[in-house]
């Protein structure tokens, strides 16, 4: 079989120990069986999200999540503020004008972070928004977001701070309740080691005024439907079984880490990943004081083309990384370091970087990434 590597930031690595229940029987989802695994699976997301609200789950993609969160909360003409700082960005404010709302874009320069005098100030001018989207981690450029300042500014205004956590979950720090984020949206497929499938949004009793109030028609992404059926640790549709009963055991795995332990494991995985990238002569792209340590997103050495190389690092050599979006299509790559990577793989990665790279004609010591990459994971002690 040929190998199959993930390193993309999502979907990503699936362990073996996951793969094993994922290949179990199904189970019927009207029964105390599945709403065991379900009651788990709500509590441990609650664990992870920091937060005592009520999560719902959905069956979708991490789209769908955001979608909910934006159809539940505006109403054609109402006002919410969406941060553009990359790919992601764009997909709030893609959502938010579709459902007809008065969109103001913030938009960011890619490779930086949106901060709390940007949003303090844009909410001067617009009082009335009833909401602010922001993304936890932007993996268009490996820009992480300051939640917990932007959090500050936005706790005594009416509006709602809803963030995009599908790449951060369980990856960076989000301290849902503390920070004063009233919607937390993610899915199962990045830092929960899972095939996509499961998309699950928690709600702040704040949160929950306005998704009552809101007459937006919905019905899928209904969230007070949602709210009726989790209060009988149900869902209101079908949900993705095999996927939420393999949550159990990623969840397990997670808590078993310990969550600052995790955050620790991918810092010292970005680490080695920078050391082995900066070695070859590749230089990080974004802003490194909001470089995120979900990826590692670097620029393309000058006359090497980004897409041929991640395509040649796919097909012949069964290694998966990403290429850059858009504006940087070809100018970049994106080496993630979430989930279930380890330095092993981290290792295999750079090695085929280097081949690649020299068979296009990069020069540089053969090696050198992997010499760099494995002093800085020997400098500091593996969690």
């Amino acid at each position: 079989m040929k190998r199959n590597l993930l390193l993309t930031p999502g979907p990503t690595k699936v362990p073996p120990q996951l793969c094993a229940v994922l290949g179990q029987p199904i189970i019927h989802h009207r029964t105390p069986e599945f709403q065991d695994n379900l009651k788990t699976v709500v509590q441990g997301l609650k664990d992870i999200i920091q937060t005592k609200n009520d999560v719902y789950l959905l069956a979708s993609s991490g789209t769908g999540g955001m979608e909910a969160a934006v159809v539940n909360i505006l109403s054609p003409g109402d006002t919410a503020i969406a941060v553009d700082s990359g790919k992601f960005g764009e997909r709030w404010v893609d959502l938010c004008r579709t459902y007809q709302a008065n969109t103001i874009v913030h938009k960011v320069p890619w490779g930086k972070a949106p901060t709390a005098a940007d949003i303090k100030k844009l909410l001067a001018a617009h009082p009335e928004a009833k909401a602010v989207y922001i993304t936890l981690v932007e993996t268009s450029t490996g820009v992480v977001t300051d939640v917990k300042s932007i959090g500050e500014v936005i706790k005594h205004s009416k509006a709602l701070l809803v963030v995009d956590a599908v790449s951060g979950l369980a990856v960076e720090d989000l301290q849902a309740d503390a920070w004063a984020v009233d919607m937390v949206v993610s899915g199962s497929h990045k830092g929960l080691m899972l095939p996509p499938g499961v998309a699950f949004i928690s709600a702040s009793s704040k949160a929950i005024a306005m998704i009552n109030a809101c007459p937006t028609p919905r019905l899928y992404f209904d969230l007070r439907e949602a709210k009726k059926a989790l209060d009988k640790t149900d869902t209101p549709f079908t949900p993705a079984i095999g996927i939420i009963i393999a949550m159990v055991e990623s969840l397990r795995m997670i808590k078993h880490r310990g969550l600052q332990n995790s955050f620790k494991h991918f810092a010292h995985l970005a680490e080695g990943t920078r050391a082995g990238c900066k070695a070859i002569g590749m230089e990080l792209f974004p802003d490194p004081a909001c470089a995120s340590i979900a990826l590692t997103a670097v620029k393309v050495p000058a006359g090497i083309d980004g897409e041929q190389l991640t395509k040649a690092m796919r097909d012949t050599h069964g290694i998966s990384i990403a290429g850059g979006q858009d504006q940087l299509k070809g100018k970049i790559i994106r080496i993630a370091h979430m989930g279930a990577v380890e330095e092993s793989d981290i290792l295999v990665g750079l090695e085929c970087l280097e081949k690649v790279l020299q068979d296009m004609g990069h020069t540089f010591a053969r090696g050198a990434s992997l010499t760099a990459a494995q002093k800085a994971f020997n400098t500091a002690a593996k969690v």
